[in-house]
């Protein structure tokens, strides 16, 4: 397998800010998400939970949301090596009284978080989880105009762009060793999503509604919505439901 270049550093988490942390909490520990043991570093409200591919971050305060957060060690140098390929920071944060951390944006305004060290540990479990959404497998970012732009950008932290696909919807994938991301052309979706599919995904909705998870049907009109939906998180994190086709 080729080694992906990762300027970025090794993933950690998509962090998300929700005013209530225990409904974000017990929402995501009702689809199956386990808790990560999470460190001291931050002195807001913190929980981490995991399906054992994707680690989610609850953070109890405002920040950009979600935000992809990285561990860069030695941020200081990383973030050099980075500003010689253009890339520009909005934020800065480093010093021997604080936790060194880096904030940029991609052209979309998504935040792109880089710390200097984990702020938690991933569980060690008996056995594999699975959630009821199924395999996660990519954040969506809506791209709606210049989608160039985006696609040049994450090209240039690492990420390896692949030919836009057509179906279900106009996407094109980047993907890194880490954490897989899609640029979606489509109005339907007007936020990032956390995108998970499964061969079997119409059964599971039909679980999930009989156990009174309300599933919308806010997606693109070419999806089936007895196939495929969004769940939506107490904070209004969108988790779009996919079939996977082969």
């Amino acid at each position: 397998m080729t080694q992906l270049s990762a300027p970025l550093g090794r993933f950690l988490e998509i962090s998300i800010g929700t005013r209530v942390i225990r409904e974000s909490l017990e929402f995501y520990e009702a689809l199956g998400f386990a808790q990560a043991a999470v460190g001291e570093t931050w002195s807001h409200p913190y929980a981490v939970v995991t399906d054992g591919h994707l680690f989610i971050g609850l953070h109890g305060r405002d920040i950009p949301s979600p935000s992809l957060t990285f561990v860069l060690p030695e941020l200081h140098l990383g973030v050099s090596r980075l500003k010689e390929r253009g890339v520009e920071f909005e934020e800065e944060r480093f010093g021997e009284d604080v936790f060194n951390q880096a904030q940029l944006r991609n052209p979309g305004g998504l935040s792109v978080l880089l710390l200097e060290a984990r702020t938690f540990s991933p569980p060690q479990l008996d056995t594999p989880v699975e959630s009821a959404c199924g395999y996660f497998s990519e954040l969506g970012i809506p791209t709606r105009a210049a989608a160039d732009e985006a696609r040049a950008f994450w090209e240039s932290v690492g990420f390896v762009a692949l030919d836009e696909e057509a179906q279900p919807f106009p996407r094109t994938p980047l993907v890194s060793d880490g954490l897989d991301l899609a640029l979606y052309r489509t109005r339907a979706l007007r936020q990032p999503v956390l995108t998970f599919e499964d061969s079997e995904m119409t059964q599971r909705l039909t679980r999930l509604r009989a156990r009174g998870v309300q599933v919308s049907d806010e997606m693109p009109d070419t999806l089936d919505e007895s196939a495929n939906g969004v769940l939506i998180a107490p904070e209004g994190t969108r988790l779009l439901l996919l079939t996977a086709t082969d």
